[in-house]
């Protein structure tokens, strides 16, 4: 028996039928099935289906972990916040602190205490301090 090469022509009718007939009911179903998925989407009968019911422990999981990861991300959103005051905070104390430090050492200049203290009859001394050392006497 040789392989021949036939035409849609020369099948014989009885397959060219149950072929048309299968074609058909494919063309039907999927048709109909994804008008039908949606429908059930929009009605909420899919809940209602035994895959939905014996898995609703693992839908709830899944639920409350969306509901995790939400508030995850408004919790970092205010943790972020946060930071971002507490780091302007942080430098307008930094700022601060170098203004009160310049003025520190402009205040406690030598030349400006000698200025301040005169009237008060404190004068800069002229002599140097001399260290007073004492003997330890071995006994």
């Amino acid at each position: 028996m040789e392989n021949e090469f036939i035409t849609r022509d020369e099948r014989p009718v009885e397959q060219q039928e149950a072929t048309q007939k299968s074609t058909k009911k494919i063309k039907k179903k999927s048709g109909r099935k994804s008008g039908n998925l949606l429908v059930q989407i929009l009605n909420g009968n899919f809940l209602l289906k035994d895959f939905v019911i014996n898995n609703l422990g693992f839908v709830f999981f899944i639920f409350f972990l969306l509901l995790l990861l939400i508030s995850k991300g408004y919790y970092c959103k205010d943790i972020s916040k946060s930071i971002v005051e507490t780091q302007i905070e942080v430098d307008a104390k930094t700022t601060e602190y170098y203004d009160k430090k310049a003025r520190l050492e402009y205040v406690t200049r030598r030349e400006v205490l000698v200025k301040k203290l005169n009237p008060l009859g404190i004068y800069e001394t002229t002599k140097p301090p001399k260290v007073i050392r004492i003997k330890k006497t071995e006994e």
